[in-house]
């Protein structure tokens, strides 16, 4: 497992990486000060599982970050970490397709337990933000109403990224090269006309896809 921490703090940094090999003992923490690095980092990195993401960052701030992460690799999911409690900003951070919010005044075990949910393909609100007017539900693209036109290759990538696989195990299961899953994830996405995995697994959903793809 490979996870990226953005943060301009070398102490927060150094504490993430601890709190992360509470996921697994041999996970590998790149670590970027800022956005510049943390692009250079996710080029140079094809296999990464993860992106712990500050919203508070030198060079930009998250919401833009999360465009040129959406746009160069949207196959990632993307955990947003605040400082600071902000209802629209976690609305913002969530429509652009963030997986997940997280204050960095929680416990290291509630930070585990979200981005367990993120990497079995699931995104995370907190459950007292939830209620804020609106908060949800998001916004969806204007054309999620077109029924999407997928290769045969692209359904089994689509069924395994609503199973919550990786793109490291969907290229172990369909016995793909690494870059050939990302070209397949990407085609899925904008297939569905999206920017992110997450918003192609609500989209498929609401297309009638579920989990277990039909049997032949």
């Amino acid at each position: 497992m490979k996870i990226l921490v953005v943060d301009d703090h070398a102490l927060v940094r150094e504490g993430l990486c601890q709190v992360l090999k509470g996921l697994d003992t041999e996970v590998e923490v790149l670590e970027a000060p800022h956005c510049t690095r943390a692009f250079e980092l996710a080029a140079q990195h094809a296999d990464l599982d993860l992106v712990l993401l500050d919203y508070h960052l030198p060079d930009m701030n998250g919401l833009e970050a999360l465009d040129v992460f959406g746009t160069r690799h949207p196959e990632l999911p993307i955990v947003m970490l605040s400082g600071s409690v902000n209802p629209q900003i976690m609305r913002d951070v969530l429509s652009k397709g963030a997986a997940g919010f997280v204050t960095k005044s929680g416990k290291s075990q509630d930070l585990l337990a979200v981005l367990r949910l993120v990497l079995a393909g699931g995104v995370y609100v907190p459950f007292d933000l939830i209620t804020e007017p609106g908060i949800l539900p998001l916004e969806e693209p204007d054309d999620w109403n077109d029924a999407p036109q997928l290769t045969p290759r692209q359904e089994e990538v689509l069924y395994l990224l609503l199973d919550g696989r990786s793109n490291k195990e969907i290229s172990q299961t369909l016995q793909l090269a690494d870059e050939t899953t990302k070209n397949h994830v990407t085609g899925v996405l904008r297939a569905f006309g999206v920017k992110t995995r997450i918003q192609a697994v609500l989209a498929a959903s609401r297309h009638g896809y579920t989990k277990s793809a039909p049997s032949d």
